[in-house]
């Protein structure tokens, strides 16, 4: 266990000082190390994905008993400390006494010889003390005892508040820190659903209906997905429930031509090619070879021979598209704050400027894609955040200067996800609230 305790330790490092992204520092390393035994891959990506994601309580606890604060240390003792007070709080089939000799060890291999009593002391004094952690006051300081409790951004819960009350705040943060199965989407034109779950239940992968979507399932207790015979041979896409919604409330007819503009890894476009029942056409379009490599090899692997994939920047204007479009999909960048519970990184890289500037750039690819629809024709608007001012703000300004007017969807929206704003033509989704990630759909049409 010494190695993958080395390599959490230098996956860490990697993000601490380059400010990776931790899925990919990870992923790189789990497939440059695909030898590593199923529970060693485990151990390995809980202590990772574990000390992102609660790094602000980590620091809050280290620094009530460390002389030198977490911020000071080098990033070596800072990443040790961090996966090491993880372990103890989170990971009970460790011993204390385990972790702070392999905490010990890791500092004098990398040559931190003359700290090794530091990170020693530190670290058998917080196991000791552990019940004598004195975490910040809910009824006096609130912000900051959420911002603890949930290792979350203080000025991101203010951000919050200001749109939601306290409790729906809080279910919001809850829901960050749950473990949840995968969800994937059927490839129904490859196979039914219940076909599906008796093929991944024989690889002994635990198989459960999804929460509000008939094309859902959730899957768990497996290594990797290209491990599993049914992923290479297309039966399934990895999608979110909330993100299926977008195919779903489009409610794109055989023969139509849709176009999502910012497509990649290709999900909702290749959902909408099934619904299409190989007719049509759906134009995946992203801004490089990189992305519309994903894309592509989504395609091949699902079979879908009605999506062509192309390079193209949203925001420049393709006048050979202009008016060609029934749907066009607009599921733009945006700050991700409806997922940070898959992507821990994102609280902590996010600023309340960039969350201003991703609403202008919304604004400015919106202007150029409405031009792509037929009269009549549909634009669905989607982000995976639960910011107004990238969603329900944006609906308003389309609404003010696009010539689209909101269509209510209620009818289309699953029997067990009732949504009132649906029949306004638009849906906020909340992670704690709903059963999903958090994201926003709006569904417009063109009237001039």
């Amino acid at each position: 266990m010494s190695q993958i305790r080395e390599l959490a330790m230098d996956i860490l490092v990697d993000i601490d000082k380059k400010k990776g992204l931790s899925h990919l520092v990870l992923g790189d390393t789990l497939r440059n190390y695909q030898y590593l035994e199923k529970k060693d891959r485990a151990f390995l990506t809980r202590i990772c994905q574990g000390t992102i994601e609660y790094q602000i309580q980590l620091d809050y606890i280290i620094n009530q008993f460390s002389k030198v604060k977490v911020n000071k240390c080098k990033p070596v003792i800072r990443a040790i400390l961090r996966m090491s007070v993880y372990q103890f709080l989170y990971m009970d089939h460790v011993p204390d006494s385990a972790v702070c000799n392999e905490a010990v060890k890791l500092a004098k291999k990398r040559g931190f010889r003359n700290l090794t009593g530091f990170v020693n002391g530190v670290l058998r004094n917080i196991a000791r003390n552990m019940d004598r952690i004195v975490y910040p006051d809910l009824e006096k300081e609130p912000v900051k005892a959420l911002s603890v409790k949930y290792s979350m951004p203080e000025w991101l819960i203010r951000y919050w508040i200001r749109d939601y009350d306290l409790e729906t705040v809080e279910k919001i943060l809850a829901s960050f820190l749950e473990v949840s199965p995968v969800t994937i989407r059927v490839q129904l034109s490859n196979g039914t659903k219940e076909d599906l779950a008796d093929c991944l239940e024989r690889e002994r992968i635990r198989v459960c209906s999804g929460s509000f979507m008939p094309e859902a399932l959730k899957i768990s207790d497996f290594d990797h997905l290209d491990s599993i015979s049914a992923f290479q041979e297309g039966k399934f896409q990895v999608q979110d429930e909330s993100s299926m919604l977008v195919g779903r409330i489009a409610d794109p007819k055989e023969n139509m031509t849709v176009l999502d503009v910012c497509s990649a890894p290709g999900g909702k476009s290749l959902h909408i090619a099934d619904l299409l029942h190989d007719t049509g056409k759906v134009i995946a379009r992203d801004l490089t070879e990189y992305k519309t490599d994903l894309i592509i090899e989504n395609k091949e692997r699902l079979l879908s021979d009605n999506v062509e994939v192309q390079i193209a920047d949203a925001l420049e204007l393709d006048e050979s598209m202009i008016g060609k479009a029934d749907i066009v999909i607009a599921d733009l960048p945006c700050s991700g704050l409806g997922i940070i519970g898959k992507k821990h990184d994102i609280k902590y890289n996010i600023t309340a400027e960039q969350i201003r500037e991703l609403s202008k750039l919304q604004r400015k690819i919106l202007e150029v894609v409405v031009n792509y629809l037929k009269p009549e024709g549909i634009l669905m608007y989607s982000t995976c955040t639960v910011s107004k001012e990238e969603n329900i703000d944006n609906v308003q300004w389309m609404k003010e200067h696009l010539g689209l007017e909101p269509v209510p969807f209620g009818t289309l929206m699953p029997v067990g996800l009732p949504i009132e704003t649906a029949r306004d033509g638009y849906i906020q989704l909340l992670p704690g609230i709903h059963p999903c990630d958090g994201f926003f759909i709006a569904k417009m049409k063109k009237i001039h």
